[in-house]
């Protein structure tokens, strides 16, 4: 397939505009306001407060903490704690793993909207689970997932979103998402030099695939200065789209930082090989196996699905 976003292929970073529309789904198509699609293609993200509600929160937190347990002694890769310690910083594939998630991901509040963002049907391409505790949790540094899905995944264009559910409070202090507006248009093609199996380490600390210092001061300049955060009460979500540069700084306040992860991509958009020499991540971060478009449901987290695992 033709590249065309390629990147790590130079030593020299550089930046190239978008080739992809930041909006690909009609605006009468779906349940978002013209207002909502049109701020969303500006800025590369949305966010809808209290999206669910406090009984729906009460039980997703419920399952947040049961999931939490349940892993604290599981060895295996999908489980990935933070350097130096036993902490837990991320659990993928939760869709996969949990019943109660797979039923999440399929809410027609989350699936419609996607659908009306990327024009077509779509299925869940990755899920987590991102903890940060209080003191401990560590930052997540600046990138683009789109760079790092079309590099070492194989996704072929900027037609995926991201759907973040906030689990716990989101204030300025406890190291919520950070996003750079209009960043969406612009794709950094990072420096070369990324070793094979490179997930193994970026799960605990990027350091390949980052944007470099020059490009990140470009892209706050032309957002006039402007790094937008992701905060609000729990049950509130947040959409953003692949490529929009983000990162989050660590959380040294007493109060913890919990989110799950929805990515949703076009099913129109499969992953193909890599756009690199490098060797495919494994299925838990990037779903090729069995891929068939979500039928959203429609339910009441407080009601429906206490009973499930």
């Amino acid at each position: 397939m033709t590249d065309f976003y390629p990147s790590r292929i130079s030593a020299t970073p550089s930046i190239m505009e978008r080739k992809d529309p930041g909006l690909y789904g009609s605006k009468d198509s779906g349940p978002l306001k013209h207002q909502e699609l049109d701020f969303y293609e500006q800025n590369g993200y949305i966010f809808f407060e209290k999206l669910f509600s406090d009984d729906e929160v009460d039980v997703l937190r419920k399952k947040l903490d049961g999931t939490m347990d349940d892993h604290k002694s599981v060895d295996k890769p999908h489980v990935v704690r933070e350097q130096g310690s036993d902490e837990i910083r991320s659990i993928f594939d939760v869709h996969k793993n949990t019943e109660f998630f797979q039923k999440l991901s399929a809410h027609e509040k989350l699936v419609n909207i996607a659908q009306q963002l990327l024009g077509s049907q779509v299925y869940i391409n990755q899920s987590r689970i991102n903890f940060k505790p209080g003191f401990k949790g560590k930052e997540f540094y600046w990138h683009s997932d789109f760079e790092t899905w079309h590099v070492e995944d194989g996704m072929p264009r900027m037609r995926a979103v991201s759907c973040s559910i906030i689990l716990t409070d989101n204030y300025e202090y406890n190291g919520p998402l950070m996003l750079i507006p209009g960043s969406q248009n612009y794709y950094v093609q990072c420096a070369s030099g990324t070793p094979d199996s490179h997930f193994e380490q970026s799960l605990k600390k990027q350091e390949f695939g980052t944007p470099d210092h020059n490009s990140l001061k470009w892209l706050v300049g032309k957002s006039n200065g402007r790094i937008d955060r992701a905060t609000g009460p729990a049950g509130s979500v947040l959409f953003f789209e692949s490529n929009i540069m983000h990162g989050s700084s660590g959380n040294i306040s007493p109060f913890p930082r919990s989110n799950v992860f929805f990515v949703f991509n076009s099913i129109e958009n499969k992953l193909e090989q890599p756009f690199s020499e490098l060797s495919p991540r494994p299925e838990f971060l990037a779903n090729r196996e069995n891929v068939k478009p979500i039928q959203p449901q429609a339910f009441d987290l407080s009601k429906k699905l206490v009973h499930l695992s």
